[in-house]
């Protein structure tokens, strides 16, 4: 959110969930374009939830772990 706010980048941000507990933990949707992003430690899963995909199949969706964190908030 630093990140955007110094670049004047205006995201609207939401948590994604099913009924049944499938989750994203954070989407940002701007000029009408959708990313997901799963926060995790470690490299647990690289691919979003089967709903996600099927009911937004143009979004984008990025796994953030500690490998790779620095260049998602840089």
């Amino acid at each position: 959110m630093k990140k955007q706010e110094y670049r004047r980048q205006f995201v609207n941000r939401y948590f994604w969930r099913t009924y049944d507990k499938k989750e994203i933990d954070l989407v940002e949707e701007q000029h009408g374009k959708l990313a997901g992003f799963e926060v995790k430690w470690r490299r647990e899963r690289s691919a979003p939830p089967k709903d996600w995909s099927t009911a937004y199949p143009d979004a984008d969706f990025q796994l953030i772990n500690r490998e790779n964190y620095l260049d998602f908030i840089q």
